[in-house]
């Protein structure tokens, strides 16, 4: 059966089903369609789907033309109905694995798609999962409910663990590109596993388990997010001392070893590096390990929005003007520049404490036009974006979007309070955060 699949994953025959359109579903369609494969998106978002139907992608870098053309020619199927996975040779698993209100793992969207494909699974296919969890949640979780219908791992279906890696907006590191970790639950998996990735990424990387796979991508997570907590620590130290944390950097850059330049910010977005983390210090506890230093990162990454406020209040103190009742306009709604990627971003907390405190929180971002809902921060769903130019007493800069760069600050009636470095240091106008 392994060499069955093999050989219609080798000769594009296989079908291959993507469950979950995001920031990692899409592009992944993207890859396989691009090689001839025969693609079937599967969401539970009816929206998204039909956007798809209708050749129009709703992800700002992800291109629309090639959907449309890939659609029509019958190569590219987006649906909601699972049923049609039947016919799927590989099916990937794409979906969310957010933290709950505790800061433990739910993995809510990977155990329902998981029952929600059983019934349409079938011998000879190969099962992957991509969305980034614990060691050992592919072991425990995915294989019992799989086994549960009476299929053997290795001999009936093949089951892998190989974690997304995307770099959303970036020219320099592509889907494509970015070397691809793979691990299966028998040599058998990572063999089909390593068959089916090497079709659409120029280097597969494979691993001794699923467990090692999924702990290679927590530590990928881990190691940026215990840096930028130093840095958002350091930042706050020189700042006392009247430094500048970038400029320090920027020399500190200069050293061709031994160092690696990390950048602070209002906090910590996107789906990955706020979240990880946290998933390994949940299964450290089964083990009895205290992950501290992952721990303390967390918290000192958690409270660079509190201290931005605090800094917006200091600086409207020097200008007289309390925080209550004052118009502040935040630049940036998404979590890195160039992206309309929203998710987890800390410029909805800053938002939401500045509110706390009786401001007019208004927001621009040339990339996110109009809020759209989330579980967090609902109150804010439907916002638009607001013009530069305005009444405003404060101006806060949280991403720096190129468009944001070519501001200049003496234009502005408002001081502005810069969290990235973007403007150089002008007393009475220009403050750090």
């Amino acid at each position: 059966m392994k060499s069955a699949l093999v050989k219609k994953i080798t000769d594009r025959s296989a079908n291959i089903s993507i469950l979950g359109l995001g920031y990692v579903g899409l592009p992944l369609v993207r890859l396989f369609c691009e090689q001839g494969f025969q693609v079937l998106g599967l969401d539970v978002d009816q929206e998204k789907v039909e956007a798809l139907k209708q050749g129009r992608s709703y992800i700002r870098h992800v291109d629309s033309e090639p959907f449309r053309q890939w659609h029509q020619e019958g190569l590219f199927t987006p649906s909601t109905d699972f049923a049609l996975a039947s016919e799927a040779d590989a099916i990937i698993f794409c979906v969310p694995t957010p933290l709950d209100d505790h800061r433990e793992p739910d993995l809510t969207y990977v155990i329902n798609s998981v029952q929600g494909m059983a019934p349409y699974l079938r011998p000879g296919q190969v099962l992957c999962l991509e969305s980034t969890t614990y060691p050992g949640t592919t072991h425990e979780e995915l294989l019992p409910r799989v086994e549960q219908e009476g299929f053997r791992v290795g001999e009936d279906f093949f089951l892998i663990y190989s974690p997304e890696r995307e770099d959303p907006g970036s020219s320099t590191h592509t889907t494509r590109t970015i070397p691809k970790i793979c691990g299966g639950e028998t040599r058998a998996c990572l063999e089909v596993g390593q068959t089916l990735y090497e079709q659409v990424i120029d280097q597969v990387v494979p691993v001794s388990s699923t467990q090692t796979a999924e702990a290679v991508k927590l530590m990928e997570n881990i190691f940026r997010s215990v840096n930028i907590a130093l840095v958002n620590e350091l930042k706050q130290t020189f700042m006392r001392m009247d430094l500048d944390v970038f400029e320090i950097i920027r020399a500190a850059s200069t050293k061709p070893f031994g160092f690696m330049p990390f950048y602070p910010g209002p906090g910590l977005g996107g789906h990955c590096v706020p979240i990880d983390p946290f998933y390994l210090t949940w299964k450290a506890r089964e083990y009895d390990v205290a992950t501290r230093f992952i721990e303390l990162a967390g918290e000192v990454n958690t409270s660079m929005p509190y201290f931005v406020v605090q800094r917006a209040a200091e600086v409207l103190n020097e200008h007289t003007k309390p925080i209550k009742d004052c118009n502040i306009l935040v630049l940036g709604l998404s979590y890195k520049p160039e992206v309309d990627d929203d998710r987890e971003s800390p410029t909805y907390r800053i938002m939401d404490l500045l509110e706390q405190k009786g401001a007019r929180v208004y927001y621009n971002d040339p990339f996110v036009p109009r809020i759209k809902p989330s579980r967090k921060f609902s109150r804010f769903a439907g916002r638009e974006s607001s013009p530069l130019q305005g009444d405003y007493d404060l101006v806060v800069l949280c991403t720096a979007h190129s468009e944001y760069r070519k501001i200049n600050p003496e234009e502005l009636a408002a001081p502005i309070l810069d969290t990235r470095g973007v403007f150089e240091n002008i007393p009475g106008k220009v403050y750090q955060a």
